[in-house]
């Protein structure tokens, strides 16, 4: 909505853009970063999805349309917005305790003690690039401010990562400022978190953790790197919690997952980055929203027959109102992501099956019966207009054909679009058979690689490093 009227705006129309009052603060900060301060805004008191059409018809006429009169027809205040410090600019000297109470204060610490980021530990990280300090990979909404080299490498320090990590950090902002990954939407109330998948020889090299304890903290560049994508999300970006950043309960910050690739060629499956189009064994982060998660636990079978129909299960029963990307808000654009424990992986491959088989298996299987389905659409949420049923949808070519097989409400139809929908990583415990569903948020972060350019004598600078 504020999208649109600020380029109503600048055609010199004004405009009025009626606001929920849980989110009147979301839209003002959201409106200095689309470059228009005075937007105005028209509260609708309350939240619409729980009140009656008589409360909302109240509530409209008290203070809605006394608000939209004065929106389209009274002077606009002029507004002064605050100033960004420069990117060398020192903002402060003090001891450690008070460079983190002035951090806090100013609100650049996710309430976590920060590492100083003093020009000298900054120089540290941009020797682990080749890239000029000020290039700009993108402008990042809300704030509209610009991702650079620079201040990758100053919330990398904040973060307490080392300044080797910093090719990787670079990649990770690379697919955040990428308009296929939607950025602009990580303030939105589900509260997704973001997962990054890191592939490729840089894992080993880094002393990442892609066994017990795959998805804790505990290992710094995991645990560090996790950490500075929130810290990037909060002081370039602009979410901030209480203002744009609306995730009604939220979540902390994910851990780097890294896969086992030592597994994978040993069963002949690809990487989750070789699946996004990346070249074989290529150092890569592959970035992506989910809304949540949970443990398979003990998964049971010597073959792929025993243990997939437990994985197909979880798939379903964790997903619920994300089928909207299915069908609907973003038809094609649900990738859930199964995390298999080695042996489990390896259990399913002896069995001869590809990952390819298995995203087909998961297709064929994973389904839930249509009237489920459209209750999640429209009948317990208001996420999609209207109560068309998935067999006038399909019959209309908003729907694939696999969900327009009949009118029984009770048939089964799948959770995805397609096969390859599914993600499929290996990491975790060797020899434990837990594996992992995550939940996925559909174009609100959409799976976005970016392959990781390492500097020239990358060998030698990490040699000196350690």
């Amino acid at each position: 909505m504020l999208r649109a009227s600020a380029v109503a705006e600048l055609a010199g129309v004004p405009t009025a853009s009626l606001c929920c009052e849980g989110f009147v603060g979301q839209a003002r900060s959201t409106s200095e970063g689309l470059g228009f301060p005075n937007l105005q805004v028209a509260r609708v008191p309350g939240h619409v999805d729980v009140q009656s059409a008589e409360e909302l018809r109240a509530n409209v006429l008290a203070v809605t349309v006394d608000d939209v009169i004065r929106c389209l027809t009274a002077p606009v205040a002029a507004v002064t917005l605050g100033r960004d410090p420069g990117p060398r600019e020192i903002v402060f000297s003090g001891s450690f305790e008070d460079v983190n109470r002035f951090f806090l204060e100013n609100r650049w610490s996710d309430g976590l003690p920060i590492v100083p980021p003093t020009p000298e530990k900054i120089a540290e990280f941009l020797a682990f690039t080749d890239r000029d300090p000020d290039e700009v990979l993108g402008k990042l909404l809300p704030d509209n401010r610009e991702a650079t080299i620079w201040n990758i490498a100053v919330n990398g320090v904040m973060a307490g990562c080392r300044p080797e990590y910093m090719p990787v950090l670079v990649a990770a902002v690379e697919a955040m400022a990428d308009p296929v990954y939607g950025v602009e939407h990580s303030g939105n109330t589900p509260g997704s978190e973001t997962l990054i998948v890191l592939n490729g020889p840089i894992a080993r090299e880094l002393g990442f953790n892609y066994e017990q304890g795959a998805l804790r903290d505990g290992f710094q560049p995991n645990t560090t790197i996790g950490r500075f994508w929130r810290l990037y999300l909060r002081n370039v970006a602009g979410f901030l919690l209480h203002h744009n950043d609306k995730g009604t309960f939220g979540g902390t910050w994910r851990v780097v997952l890294a896969e086992n690739e030592e597994v994978l060629r040993r069963i002949g499956w690809p990487t989750v980055a070789g699946d996004m189009g990346a070249p074989e064994r290529a150092n890569a982060v592959t970035v992506s929203r989910f809304t949540g998660s949970n443990v398979v636990a003990s998964v049971f079978g010597d073959t792929a027959e025993k243990c997939l129909p437990y994985l197909a299960d979880a798939l379903v029963s964790h997903t619920t109102w994300e089928v909207i990307f299915t069908v609907g808000m973003s038809t094609g654009m649900y990738r859930p992501m199964l995390i298999l424990s080695p042996v489990i992986a390896e259990t399913i491959a002896k069995s001869g099956m590809s990952k390819a088989d298995v995203q087909r298996w998961l297709f064929e299987n994973a389904r839930m019966p249509a009237q489920r389905f459209e209750r999640y659409m429209s009948g317990w949420t208001n996420l999609i207009p209207g109560k068309r049923s998935l067999l006038e949808l399909a019959r209309l070519g908003k729907a694939p054909r696999a969900f327009g097989a009949s009118g029984d409400p009770q048939r089964l139809v799948p959770i995805v679009g397609k096969p390859e929908d599914f993600m499929i990583a290996v990491s975790g415990d060797p020899l434990r058979s837990n594996c992992y569903v995550l939940v996925h948020n559909g174009i609100l972060g959409y799976p976005t690689m970016k392959q990781v350019m390492l500097p020239a004598a990358w060998q030698d600078k990490l040699a000196r490093a350690s």
